[in-house]
């Protein structure tokens, strides 16, 4: 009799578990949609090129998150929406993050490439590398045709290294090689070294400097002597090719009469009448 009672208990305690774990596995499966929102999916709209408080707007009325990173592309508009992942198009789970990428107002600086020595089309793909842009171009007598030979930024010599804004324009100054194309040789004797420098370089012509004696103010030192002369025997200009050198001889001060007989080659001894 006790057994019976035994085996009757055990076959009710077993099938109330069972109930309880049927019930449990329905349960499960019912509230497994909407724990996962199954049926729920949905399309990632297009915000890139939108103005992020816009883009963001959007995608929270539809459900979505929304986390923001920023980084800086010159051609684009500040605050506008560079990139989003997911991309447009991909079904996801109503309340998934979508990562989205805007452009910054204030472009980050940038350490300055060394230009100088490449040519024009390697300099070019440099600065869009580092998003520089190229700014004027000008073209210079010399021996490295093609070769870039100056890098400026705003009006002025710009080192490798120096932190420039992403976005910016950097002037070059290209070699054109050497031609055969002859110009009067100026008169600089006189001048200040600073105003014989920019004539020099404005008639495309290379220079080496020769100082003489202390020189306490560069700027303002004058040029009492040059090689080639500017007058031949004659008193006719002497001529020369663009990109040739140029000897300039610096002094803090010198006599008139030092400069004046300094201008014209002299006749050598052996052919004065």
């Amino acid at each position: 009799m006790i057994n019976e009672e035994i085996k009757q208990k055990f076959w009710f305690n077993l099938l109330v578990v069972l109930a309880l774990a049927t019930c449990l596995y329905v349960l499960f499966f019912i509230s497994l949609g909407f724990i996962t929102r199954h049926g729920k999916e949905m399309k990632v709209p297009n915000v890139t090129k939108q103005n992020i408080k816009h883009a963001q707007e959007s995608l929270e009325s539809l459900g979505f998150e929304v986390v923001i990173d920023s980084a800086y592309e010159p051609k684009q508009k500040p605050f506008i929406v560079l990139s989003q992942i997911p991309d447009t198009g991909a079904v996801v789970k109503n309340g998934r993050t979508v990562f989205l990428t805007v452009n910054k107002k204030d472009p980050p600086a940038t350490p300055m490439p060394n230009l100088v020595g490449l040519s024009f089309r390697s300099a070019e793909m440099i600065l869009k590398n580092n998003k520089l842009f190229l700014g004027d171009t000008s073209y210079r007598p010399d021996i490295a045709k093609g070769a870039i030979l100056e890098q400026s930024y705003r009006g002025r010599i710009i080192r490798p290294g120096e932190m420039v804004p992403q976005g910016s324009r950097i002037s070059l100054v290209i070699g054109e090689g050497l031609g055969n194309v002859q110009i009067n040789m100026p008169d600089v004797i006189g001048y200040t070294y600073e105003e014989a420098v920019n004539l020099l370089a404005g008639t495309g012509l290379q220079y080496y400097t020769i100082f003489e004696g202390e020189i306490s103010d560069t700027a303002a030192a004058v040029i009492y002597n040059q090689s080639p002369k500017p007058f031949n025997e004659i008193g006719e200009p002497n001529r020369i090719k663009e990109g040739d050198m140029v000897d300039i001889y610096i002094k803090q001060t010198a006599t008139m009469e030092e400069m004046e007989g300094n201008k014209k080659a002299r006749i050598p001894l052996d052919e004065e009448p």
